[in-house]
């Protein structure tokens, strides 16, 4: 299976990217929703991460506090990394299975840290999705209900514009829909050839 890493810092709009390369029918593996699940899902995980950050990063319901999480690893370096360590394998294993599963041309692995995770070693071509920042920041505001303070925080802990430029095979402007929706359906053309291609030489 040709595998397809896609990313993007908060706000440029990778989730809407997906959600186009979804419709022309392409398979989605979302690697933030399914870290969530993994980590309240498996009893192992769930007791590294209790011991690594505490019992109530779990709310009394059994679900993960993402936002206490995020308080505790987006102001701190050194428990990003420890939780990285913790999530990402697990995360890795269960996309290797999903995608075997697929039967399409391509799958997207979708991570909004796909560089700083590694997982660009597990697919075969990756695309980054870009946007002004002054437009990332007010679409994470507007969706996120967050103060443009902690959505610069959060833009500072993620790869900038030019490492993804530099790191990326493939890069998408999302400003306007419109031509964003073309672009994403020309890049699914290549895509497919560039599948039959691998598969035919697998």
């Amino acid at each position: 299976m040709y595998k397809v890493g896609i990313t993007g810092g908060i706000g440029s709009g990778k989730s809407t990217v997906c959600r186009m390369f979804a419709e022309l029918g392409v398979a989605v593996y979302d690697s933030d929703a399914e870290a969530r699940g993994l980590m309240t899902g498996s009893v192992e995980l769930r007791e590294t991460v209790c011991r690594e950050f505490g019992d109530d990063i779990y709310k009394e319901d059994g679900s993960l506090d993402r936002a206490r999480l995020a308080a505790a690893v987006f102001a701190d370096d050194d428990a990003r990394r420890r939780l990285n360590a913790i999530v990402h394998p697990a995360v890795i294993s269960d996309f290797e299975a999903w995608a075997q599963r697929q039967s399409g041309d391509y799958v997207l692995l979708e991570s909004a840290i796909l560089f700083e995770a590694g997982l660009e070693g597990h697919v075969d071509l990756t695309i980054a999705v870009m946007a002004p920042a002054r437009l990332r920041i007010e679409r994470a505001m507007m969706r996120d209900g967050a103060r443009r303070e902690q959505i610069e925080s959060r833009m500072a802990c993620q790869a900038d514009d030019d490492f993804l430029r530099e790191h990326a095979d493939m890069c998408m402007i999302n400003i306007d829909l419109d031509e964003l929706r073309e672009e994403v359906a020309q890049c699914d053309k290549k895509l497919r050839y560039r599948a039959a291609r691998y598969g035919d030489r697998s």
